[in-house]
């Protein structure tokens, strides 16, 4: 199937480098790749049940969400057991270490994928044994 998406410039540049430098044989394998990988980490979100412990990485632009972050940790507040916070520049990375019900934790995950002013979010998932 064919398809076409809007990237930014420096995106694609640094993304076709990074497939060349690992020695695939083309952009469109790379980002088949990608995609998998990107469906295999929702699916791993999806399927946890029961209790979990997560670390959740994202990085954001701090004047245009803070508030807004903090009102979600607020809500959060009996999952969340600490966060870590670096600022570089306008931008901050933050840490997220929590536990509690895996539908918790999800929902926490898709909601700090849903603000603009949010880049990326990793989660590291483990499941907490009963």
């Amino acid at each position: 199937m064919r398809t076409s998406l809007t990237v930014p410039e420096e995106t694609l540049a640094e993304f076709d480098r990074t497939w060349q430098a690992e020695g695939l044989d083309s952009r469109s394998r790379a980002l088949r790749e990608a995609i998998q990988e990107y469906v295999e980490s929702h699916h791993d979100l999806e399927r946890a049940d029961g209790p979990v412990a997560a670390a959740i990485v994202f990085d954001y632009e701090h004047d245009d969400v803070l508030e807004e972050l903090h009102d979600l940790q607020h809500e959060f507040q009996a999952a969340i057991d600490t966060t870590s916070h670096v600022h570089h520049g306008e931008w901050c990375l933050e840490t997220v270490f929590c536990h509690g019900p895996a539908s918790r934790v999800r929902e926490l995950v898709y909601r700090l994928k849903d603000f603009d002013a949010v880049r990326r979010v990793s989660v590291t998932l483990l499941q907490a044994e009963h």
